[in-house]
């Protein structure tokens, strides 16, 4: 087991897209259900009440298997620049914990945003690496939607 502190996830993104697009993508259910999760999973259905102490709960199906659910509540909500949120599956693994998702956005040009991500603590490195592979492929899907727009 980890100390507390030392199993965060940070990754930076560029957006083809100011900021106040690409804060919609990470806030409206419709939007974040089109882009959520890794390769090869859908979002059934996305439940938001964006404001400080608003609870969130995002229902996830893998390729194969059951249907699962993550949840938490917003801390901070700052449109268009940053978004703060406890995050924790329903019916957790026993590796896991409550983590917070930190997200920051700033306009590098007229035309695109840089998104921060700092997730953590995470209990173990397996369950770190198991949410940077599904932040990575999801943002990534965000990244392509927002690039083929421009197209």
């Amino acid at each position: 087991m980890a100390q507390d502190g030392e199993l965060r996830l940070h990754l930076r993104y560029e957006l083809e897209d100011l900021c106040p697009v690409v804060f919609r993508k990470l806030t409206d259910p419709q939007e974040l259900a089109r882009w959520w999760g890794p390769d090869g999973f859908s979002t059934p259905s996305v439940e938001i009440d964006l404001r400080p102490g608003g609870a969130y709960r995002i229902a996830m199906q893998p390729p194969e298997g059951e249907l699962f659910h993550l949840v938490g509540e917003f801390i901070e909500v700052d449109p268009p620049v940053g978004l703060s949120y406890t995050f924790r599956w329903e019916d957790p693994d026993p590796e896991d914990r409550e983590t917070v998702v930190t997200l920051s956005l700033y306009d590098t040009d007229v035309r695109r945003s840089e998104l921060t991500l700092d997730q953590g603590d995470f209990a173990t490195e397996r369950r770190r690496a198991l949410h940077e592979e599904g932040w990575v492929q999801g943002l990534g899907k965000l990244g392509e939607m927002l690039a083929s727009q421009w197209d």
